[in-house]
């Protein structure tokens, strides 16, 4: 059943490189831990769960990129992900990814359009 398309966060909310909005969707009716982050320009979503070890990967609220705001990572033991695909490009998850969430931006908000993608990438 897919989920309705709702409000995550205003578009104003996510800079590029800068902090993501976590938020929580609906998968196979259990609330889970997702989040938004903006990168060139563009707005990706993710469960909010590390694909080495179901971790969450802000080490803070909102703190999901490395220090040059290039990479996502883990906070638990620094496992990188690219934030445009959400593959896993250093680290022992090496070539497995996060799970995406279909997001969209219009009307100056970010929405979840979807259920997120059944595997990881």
């Amino acid at each position: 059943m897919a989920c309705a398309k709702r409000l995550i966060c205003p578009s104003a909310d996510l800079a590029d490189g800068g902090d993501g909005f976590r938020f929580e969707i609906e998968v196979e009716g259990e609330p889970q831990p997702a989040f938004a982050v903006r990168y060139a320009g563009r707005v990706y979503a993710y469960l909010n769960r590390c694909a080495h070890m179901p971790m969450e990967l802000d080490w803070k609220p909102g703190k999901f990129f490395d220090v040059w705001g290039l990479h996502l990572i883990c906070s638990t033991h620094g496992a990188t992900y690219a934030p445009d695909t959400g593959r896993c490009v250093r680290g022992p998850c090496f070539e497995e990814g996060l799970v995406p969430v279909p997001v969209e931006e219009s009307d100056g908000g970010v929405f979840v359009k979807g259920n997120p993608h059944g595997g990881r990438n």
